[in-house]
């Protein structure tokens, strides 16, 4: 990796006289962004030195407690690591404190200063070096989902859409593609884009999407996948910052109401080789695209049943998996065709790609890359055939397969050989222990539904 340059810190500290303090932030398993925050006097001693956190980082569960059974805490005195900037993501986060704050991604590095195995940027960095090899890039782009619900919970303690700030209104119904809503919610939506823009954020599309308080934003495509990633962690925390400015809060959570969409985060992928040419486009125009592309979508295929603990990390996630909430349920793909799993979209033939609509907006981005990378080098390496592609509504055509069950999902994983050795059993071990602790934590809690239903009835 190397170390960043210092002249990154000087130049963006002589930039931004105003700025007081950075946040240094590293992802962890699920996704949420933890770390130090440091005076501006500091900033050029993180890019000479880093700065230490310790590995059990990648040991939290969502609760921010230590997973012993990973083997990253207390087993080897919970030490410390070095982690060191990412360049190009020292950026002022203009809806703290005036804009006087700023923040600046990290990557944690082992005993020699390579990539530390548990953290999941380096997961996705190894995938992206597989492709590499074979001499190709993948051009994605991502896109996400997420509702704004009132910070005042309803009477049964219950997360409720927001107060339209134009007409006081809470939502209560769909309004998909809806302009209207845009308006309405106008001031925050400005507000998100105006900030990407400072932060560099490829931000492409806002869309009004099919649940009451829904919305979705999209990130513009590019060659560098690792950049799209960080481009989608840093999103999601300015999505949340600016919505708490506005009076709401941004939720991405897999599933918020049990009886409308969920979260999703879909992902558009390409292949270009070293001339710059999209090996998915035939030469022909065929929409379903070259053997490449129809390799890649059969690796997809193969792997996604245990793939799913990485679509769907936590107990809520399987909750989005429900029939007629537009969901891919099963491995599925055909062209233009929103039922299925894998969708080629429509458009020129040099923009020819595919669409993964499986994972949920709660995935870890960099594990969800990771993943669809290592399918795609499975399925060009075995040749693997997607079969025939689906017409018509694939969920009418097809019974669910992908399972719906945490422990199950876990399981597949454990015993997948092509994603053990695209991760590594010693990045297996410390997701899979991480994962089974928060479920066995999950089952201990007994919700309102089982009160209403089981206490008195049997």
């Amino acid at each position: 990796m190397g170390t960043p340059s210092v002249d990154e810190a000087r130049d963006f500290l002589a930039r931004h006289p105003e700025v007081d303090s950075v946040d240094l932030l590293i992802s962890d398993m699920n996704g949420v962004l933890r770390g130090k925050r440091i005076p501006r006097d500091n900033l050029e001693k993180a890019y000479v030195s880093g700065i230490q956190l310790p590995g059990s980082v990648f040991a939290l569960d969502i609760t921010g407690n230590t997973v012993e059974e990973t083997g990253l805490g207390l087993d080897i005195g919970d030490r410390d690591q070095v982690c060191r900037p990412i360049p190009g993501t020292l950026m002022v986060t203009p809806w703290q404190r005036k804009g006087r704050q700023a923040q600046l991604l990290m990557n944690m590095r082992d005993d020699q200063d390579g990539p530390f195995f548990a953290d999941p940027r380096n997961v996705l960095a190894r995938q992206v070096e597989r492709l590499a090899e074979r001499g190709l890039k993948a051009v994605v782009a991502l896109e996400l989902e997420f509702y704004l619900v009132d910070r005042q919970r309803d009477e049964m303690g219950m997360a409720q859409p927001c107060r339209s700030p134009a007409s006081g209104e809470r939502a209560s119904d769909s309004q998909l593609y809806s302009i209207n809503e845009l308006d309405e919610y106008a001031d925050f939506l400005e507000e998100v884009h105006a900030a990407a823009q400072l932060q560099q954020l490829p931000l492409d599309t806002a869309l009004k999407e099919c649940a009451p308080g829904q919305f979705e934003i999209n990130l513009i495509h590019g060659d560098d996948v690792m950049k799209a990633c960080d481009s989608a962690v840093l999103l999601k925390r300015l999505i949340k910052g600016v919505a708490l400015r506005h009076g709401f809060e941004a939720t991405f959570m897999a599933k918020l109401y049990g009886g409308e969409a969920g979260n999703g985060m879909h992902v558009h992928m390409s292949l270009i080789d070293e001339s710059g040419d999209n090996v998915f486009a035939d030469s022909d125009g065929d929409p379903l695209g070259t053997p490449a592309l129809r390799h890649a979508i059969g690796g997809l295929m193969e792997l996604m049943p245990a793939s799913m603990a990485l679509f769907a990390p936590n107990l809520n996630s399987f909750r989005r998996f429900q029939p007629g909430l537009y969901v891919p349920m099963t491995p599925t793909w055909g062209y233009d065709n929103r039922s299925v799993a894998l969708r080629i979209p429509s458009g020129a033939n040099a923009a020819r790609r595919v669409e993964h609509r499986v994972a949920g907006a709660d995935a870890n981005p960099y594990l969800l890359l990771a993943t669809l990378l290592a399918s795609v080098c499975h399925g060009l390496e075995t040749a693997a055939s997607p079969g025939e592609p689906v017409t018509g509504n694939a969920y009418r055509q097809y019974e669910p397969t992908l399972t719906n069950s945490w422990s199950k999902a876990l399981d597949l994983l454990e015993h997948s050989e092509p994603l053990g050795e695209a991760f590594g059993q010693a990045f297996l071990k410390v997701f899979l222990a991480n994962r089974r602790a928060e479920r066995e934590l999950a089952m201990q809690s007994v919700s309102r539904l089982e009160y209403d239903w089981y206490l008195r009835h049997v």
